[in-house]
C-alpha cells in the first residue's frame, strides 16, 4: 500500500542525488597534496549523505515559484549545504559538543585529527560564498544571496545561536532565550534555504510568496529543533547514526528542560500546522507541506 509520504521521500531522494552531483562538480583535481587533502577533508563530511533538507527547500521553492531556474537553485543549494556542513564539523569538535559519530561515521576530527578538521570546516565556510557567486543568476541576485548567507551564518544567525547554546550549558536559559537560540542556530539556515529558493525563482524580497516562504521556514525550523531534542533524549543511536543523550550529558537547556517528550511532540505538531498554514494560499507548495508533516514524524 502506498505511503502518504512516498511522493516527498522520492522528491527528497532526487534532490539529494542532484545536490551531491552538483557538489562533486565543484571539486576539481589538484596536484598539490596539501590542497587535495583539504578537499578530501571537506568532501568526507560534505558527501556523507544526510537528509539534505536545506537543499530541498532551495530547489523546492524555486520549482514552486519559478520556471527554468533549476541550475541557479542547485548552485545555491550546494552553497547552503557547504555552510551547513562547516557548522557540523565545528560543532562536533572536542571544544564544542565533542561527538564521535556523525551520520553513522566517525566525525571529521576523529577521522583526520582536530586541526585538519578545523581547517576543512573553515574552507567550507569560505567555499560557500565562492559557490554563491558562481550561480547562473544576475549580479543583483547573487549579491542578495551572498548577503543573506552571511547574515544567516554569522553572529546574527547560526554562530550567534551557537554562542547562546554554549551559555545554555552552564546556566539555565529561560524559555524565551531558548526560542531565540534555536531561531538563530537552526532556524536561520532553514529560513535562508527557503529565501534562496525564492531568489533563485526570481522573486523580490517583498513578494508575498517570499514572505510566506519565510514564515513557513521559521515554524519549520523550530519544529525541526523540537523534534531533534526529543530524538536526542529518547531516540535510537543506531537509527540516528550519532550519539544520543549528548545534550543532557553536557547539561544543555533544551525543550525537554521545559516539557515532557509528549508535550514537546504536541508542540512540534502545532508548529508544523502553523508552517503549513503560511503556505495555504499557494497550492503549488503542496510538497513543502508534505515535507513539514514528514519531518514531524521522523525517527532520525
Amino acid at each position: 500500500m502506498p505511503d502518504r509520504f512516498d511522493r516527498v521521500r522520492a522528491a527528497l531522494a532526487d534532490c539529494a542525488a542532484r545536490t551531491e552531483a552538483e557538489l562533486a562538480s565543484l571539486y576539481p583535481e589538484d596536484p598539490d597534496r596539501d590542497i587535495s587533502k583539504v578537499y578530501e577533508i571537506e568532501k568526507y563530511s560534505l558527501m556523507a549523505g544526510g537528509k539534505r533538507i536545506r537543499p530541498f527547500l532551495v530547489t523546492g521553492f524555486c520549482a514552486a515559484f519559478g520556471k527554468d531556474r533549476d541550475a541557479a537553485a542547485l548552485r545555491l543549494a550546494a552553497a547552503v549545504e557547504m555552510m551547513h556542513t562547516f557548522s557540523l564539523i565545528h560543532d562536533d569538535l572536542p571544544c564544542m559538543d565533542d561527538d564521535d559519530l556523525r551520520r553513522g561515521r566517525p566525525t571529521s576530527h576523529r577521522m583526520f585529527g582536530e586541526a585538519p578538521a578545523l581547517l576543512g570546516g573553515d574552507s567550507l565556510s569560505i567555499r560557500a560564498f565562492e559557490t554563491v557567486m558562481s550561480a547562473p543568476m544576475s549580479a543583483e541576485e547573487r549579491c542578495r544571496a551572498a548577503s543573506a548567507l552571511a547574515d544567516a551564518a554569522g553572529s546574527r544567525g547560526m554562530i550567534g545561536g551557537q554562542m547562546k547554546d554554549m551559555r545554555g550549558e552552564t546556566e539555565r536559559l529561560d524559555f524565551a532565550s531558548l526560542l531565540k537560540l534555536h531561531s538563530l542556530k537552526t532556524g536561520r539556515m532553514i529560513m535562508l534555504s527557503a529565501y534562496l529558493g525564492c531568489v533563485a525563482a526570481g522573486l523580490a524580497d517583498g513578494d508575498p510568496r517570499t514572505v510566506a516562504a519565510g514564515e513557513y521556514a521559521s515554524k519549520l525550523g523550530l519544529a525541526f529543533q523540537v523534534t531533534d531534542d526529543i530524538l536526542d533524549a529518547v531516540g535510537d543511536e543506531k537509527t540516528l547514526g550519532k550519539s544520543v543523550g549528548g545534550d543532557a550529558g553536557h547539561g544543555k537547556t533544551t525543550f525537554l528542560t521545559y516539557m515532557s517528550p509528549e508535550e514537546a511532540g504536541r508542540y512540534a505538531a502545532k508548529l508544523t500546522e502553523e508552517a503549513k498554514e503560511a503556505l495555504a494560499p499557494y497550492p503549488e507548495c503542496g510538497l513543502m507541506c508534505d515535507l513539514a508533516d514528514l519531518l514531524a514524524v521522523r525517527k532520525k
